[in-house]
């Protein structure tokens, strides 16, 4: 039979229907409409869509994997739930984030245009470099995991301005002076960030059987290059980890009994505020920056060095720290010829003449 609209039928349902067949396609489902006037236009837009080829049941449609089925997904397999979203218990709603602006749209509807603009969206004025940490990457993980194969373009800018940000000895004595004053377990966790030099996450997934304090040894599994990482324990950390408040005798247990959320972010900023105005700029991964320069600065380490330590797999993320520390060729301007200085008997106490003699010290003549 031709197509057409089918009235409610009392006592089973009180919406129209459309039912027939048009150009070879059967359709039989429901407008999910009580009202005719706006039946009839959904019957004409299946008319038309069926014209162009585009139709598709309702039942179709839902079979479809949606973002939110995506990312669900996603979140259940442990992946990292910060940008994407999280559920509000109490009003049974998702609280912003990539969930709240995909919702049920379709996977298969998802492209580059629409990854653009939830960026654009969610964080107007943000900077290519966090946009790209907030929505492409994790929209990058969650299409994967779903089987989604989108080469997604990030945006221009979206590694940022190289930095590298560190601390002098003295901050960081500062900061696990405040952290193991707020909770001794959360000062070890910063000492062990300090002077091993591993990421956050991995940190935070060490278990107990992987810690071994008499080798001095502890064994990361899969860092984020994909290769697993054997981790130096210097003395001072096999020290503070000895006295953990919870022991390390807990078989697969986490060593560190902190998670990757709000709660502890909270507690790195106490303690920076208690550690002193001049710490605001520390983050986390600061401190895995701080042990690079360290062991640049200190232990002398040259670029291929901090290659051999298997926190970097290629030179060229482990050259970031060359500036840290004045090179031997550079050293040579103290070589370099430069004029005689005339004394000014006005100043001849002053730190002018302290120049004058360091300059024609033997220690840097030619």
């Amino acid at each position: 039979m031709p197509i057409k609209l089918i009235p409610p039928r009392p006592g089973k349902t009180p919406n129209y229907y459309i039912r027939g067949t048009y150009l070879g396609q059967y359709v039989d489902e429901s407008t999910g409409t009580t009202r005719k006037e706006v039946a009839k236009q959904f019957l004409k837009t299946a008319v038309e869509r069926i014209e162009r080829g585009e139709f598709e049941t309702r039942k179709a449609v839902k079979a479809v994997p949606s973002f939110l089925d995506a990312a669900v997904a996603y979140l259940a397999t442990g992946g990292e739930r910060r940008f994407i979203g999280e559920f509000d218990e109490e009003t049974g709603k998702w609280k912003v984030g990539l969930i709240t602006h995909f919702a049920e749209m379709k996977l298969r509807d998802i492209d580059q245009q629409a990854i653009d603009d939830a960026a654009a969206a969610l964080y107007p004025t943000a900077t290519p470099a966090t946009r790209n940490r907030q929505v492409y990457t994790p929209m990058s993980a969650i299409l994967k995991q779903a089987g989604v194969a989108l080469p997604i373009k990030r945006p221009k800018g979206s590694q940022g301005t190289p930095r590298v940000n560190w601390c002098q000895p003295e901050q960081i004595f500062r900061l696990l002076d405040a952290a193991e004053a707020k909770d001794p377990e959360f000062g070890i966790f910063l000492e062990f960030l300090t002077y091993t030099g591993v990421r956050l996450s991995d940190a935070l997934g060490l278990t107990c059987d992987r810690v071994n304090l008499v080798d001095e040894f502890a064994y990361i599994e899969q860092t984020k290059n994909g290769d697993p990482r054997g981790v130096y324990l210097p003395p001072n950390l096999v020290n503070a980890l000895a006295s953990h408040p919870r022991g390390l005798e807990r078989g697969k247990a986490k060593v560190f009994r902190f998670r990757k959320n709000g709660r502890l972010y909270s507690l790195m900023a106490a303690v920076k505020k208690n550690a002193g105005a001049d710490l605001d700029f520390v983050t986390f991964h600061v401190l895995c920056h701080t042990w690079a320069t360290w062991m640049r600065r200190y232990a002398k380490l040259d670029t291929r060095g901090l290659v051999g330590t298997t926190r970097w797999k290629d030179a060229k993320s482990a050259a970031r720290y060359e500036h840290v520390v004045v090179s031997e060729e550079s050293r040579k301007a103290a070589l370099l010829p430069t004029r005689k200085r005339k004394r000014n008997k006005v100043h001849e106490s002053s730190t002018d003449s302290g120049a004058e003699f360091r300059l024609r010290s033997p220690k840097h003549a030619g």
